[in-house]
């Protein structure tokens, strides 16, 4: 029997930026943890009908997404959906950080992504989710 798959919604309107975010991160954070299915998404409608529908276990969010970028959709995310996954927030600049912290953010990445610090940030926020899928 394979290990089930966390789902991981990775939002941007720019299809570079999502690929970008899924190639730091990989397909499997840390060896303790299971494989990643990824599910792209480039508007904000449809970050909200997945999360909606309890069809992500983490969210990753660009902070620099047009019309509407990431730290507002997090924002909204936590304030409105019971049991919100955890949301980690893609950044241009590090000074930005304060800002994902307002959109209550569990976590931040900065561009450009390190593909180690990538893995290892959204293994610990799955680690303390409640909801780490096993290995």
């Amino acid at each position: 029997m394979s290990a089930p798959t966390t789902n991981v919604l990775v939002f941007s309107h720019r299809p570079e930026v999502r690929e970008a975010i899924i190639t730091a991160i990989g397909r499997r954070p840390a060896p303790d943890l299971g494989r990643l299915h990824y599910v792209e998404v480039g508007t904000v409608a449809d970050v909200l009908s997945e999360v909606d529908a309890g069809q992500a276990d983490l969210v990753i969010l660009d902070g620099e997404a047009q019309p509407t970028g990431g730290m507002g959709v997090s924002r909204q995310l936590k304030n409105e959906i019971e049991n919100c996954p955890p949301v980690v927030i893609a950044v241009r600049r590090k000074d930005d950080r304060w800002l994902a912290t307002w959109s209550q953010a569990d976590a931040v990445l900065v561009h450009p992504l390190d593909p180690l610090a990538a893995a290892e940030t959204v293994a610990e926020v799955l680690r303390t989710s409640g909801k780490p899928v096993p290995a």
